[in-house]
C-alpha cells in the first residue's frame, strides 16, 4: 500500500510540473490575445467547473467551513487574483523564462517572513537558502545588463517581483492557519469565488474581447483552465497528500525548468547565460532552503507550494 501511494504521489508531482510548466508559455500566446483581467477571468470561470467535476467523481464535494473561510479569502484575494494578475501583466512585457525565474523567488521571501511573523527558526541552511537565491536575482538584474531606461521592461518586472511578494504572504497564512478541512476542500470554492470578483469587473472596465475563436486559441485558452489550473491544483493536493514535504516542494523546482525549455523551443526565447545562472541560483538557493530538517518534517510548506 505505501508504495502504491508513493506511485500515486509521484504520477502526482509529474502532472502538475508539466501542467504548470507548459502554462507559463501557454499564457504568453493567449496574452497576445486577451488583456491580462480577461485572460485571468476566464481561466478562472473554467476551472470550477473541472474541479466540482472532479471532487464529484471523488465523491468529497463540500461546503468550505465557517473555520477556513479566512484562509480561503486570503488565498483568493493573493494568489488566485493578486499573483495571476500582476504575474499575466508581467508576462505580456517580460520573456517567459525570466517570469517564472522571477515567480518563483517566492519561496525566498517565506523564509524571513516566516521568522518574523510566525517565529519559525531561521536556520543556517535557510539563510544560505536565501543569499544563494538572492544572488540569482541579483544576476538577472546585472546593472550591466538590465535595461535601466525601459519603463515597461523595468514595470514588468516589478509586477512579477510584487506577484511573488503576494504569493508568499498567502504561502504564510496558509501555515500559520489551523485547518478544519484540507486545501482540497477548498480549491474549487477559491476558483469560484476568483471568478465572481473579476468577471464584473472585466465586464464593467473593459469591453468585451474581439476573439477569432480558432480551434487552437479555444485549446489553448481550455489548457489554461484545466490542466493548468484544476489538474494541477488537483494534483499538488494529490502529492502534498502522498508524498514528504520535502520531496513535493523539491519536485515542484522542476516548473521553471519545463517553462524554461518550452519557451526556447516553442517561443523561440533565447536561453541566455544569465538565465541559465538564475535559474540555478534562485532554485538552488530554494532547494537548500526546504531541505533543511525542520521544514522537511511539515506538509503545510507544500500544501502551499504552487505554480
Amino acid at each position: 500500500m505505501a508504495s502504491s501511494s508513493r506511485r500515486q504521489g509521484l504520477l502526482a508531482l509529474v502532472t502538475v510540473v508539466l501542467a504548470w510548466g507548459f502554462a507559463w508559455p501557454v499564457n504568453k500566446v493567449v496574452l497576445a490575445t486577451l488583456s491580462p483581467l480577461w485572460a485571468v477571468t476566464l481561466r478562472s470561470a473554467i476551472a470550477p467547473v473541472a474541479l466540482f467535476a472532479l471532487q464529484a467523481m471523488s465523491g468529497r464535494v463540500a461546503r468550505p467551513p465557517r473555520g477556513d473561510l479566512p484562509v480561503l479569502i486570503s488565498i483568493t484575494l493573493l494568489h488566485m487574483i493578486g499573483f495571476n494578475l500582476l504575474a499575466s501583466w508581467g508576462l505580456g512585457l517580460v520573456p517567459t523564462g525570466r517570469t517564472v525565474v522571477l515567480a518563483y523567488t517566492t519561496p525566498l521571501w517565506v523564509t524571513p517572513a516566516s521568522a518574523l511573523l510566525l517565529g519559525e527558526p531561521l536556520t543556517r541552511r535557510r539563510v544560505i537558502g536565501v543569499l544563494v537565491g538572492l544572488a540569482g536575482l541579483v544576476s538577472l538584474f546585472n546593472p550591466l545588463t538590465f535595461d535601466w531606461s525601459d519603463r515597461t521592461v523595468v514595470l514588468g518586472n516589478l509586477a512579477v517581483l510584487l506577484a511573488a511578494l503576494l504569493w508568499a504572504a498567502s504561502i504564510v497564512h496558509i501555515r500559520a492557519h489551523r485547518w478544519v478541512s484540507t486545501p482540497f476542500v477548498l480549491i474549487p470554492w477559491e476558483t469560484l469565488l476568483t471568478t465572481l470578483i473579476l468577471a464584473p469587473i472585466a465586464m464593467a472596465t473593459s469591453p468585451l474581447p474581439r476573439v477569432d475563436w480558432t480551434p487552437t486559441f479555444v485549446g489553448l485558452l481550455l489548457y489554461l483552465g484545466i490542466p493548468g489550473t484544476a489538474v494541477a491544483y488537483w494534483a499538488v493536493a494529490m502529492a502534498s497528500r502522498h508524498l514528504p514535504a520535502v520531496t513535493t516542494s523539491l519536485g515542484l523546482l522542476g516548473t521553471p525548468v519545463v517553462t524554461v525549455i518550452t519557451a526556447t523551443l516553442w517561443l523561440g526565447e533565447p536561453l541566455t547565460v544569465t538565465l541559465m545562472m538564475a535559474i540555478a541560483l534562485v532554485l538552488g538557493g530554494v532547494a537548500i532552503g526546504v531541505t533543511s530538517a525542520r521544514t522537511a518534517v511539515s506538509g503545510r510548506g507544500a500544501r502551499a507550494a504552487g505554480e
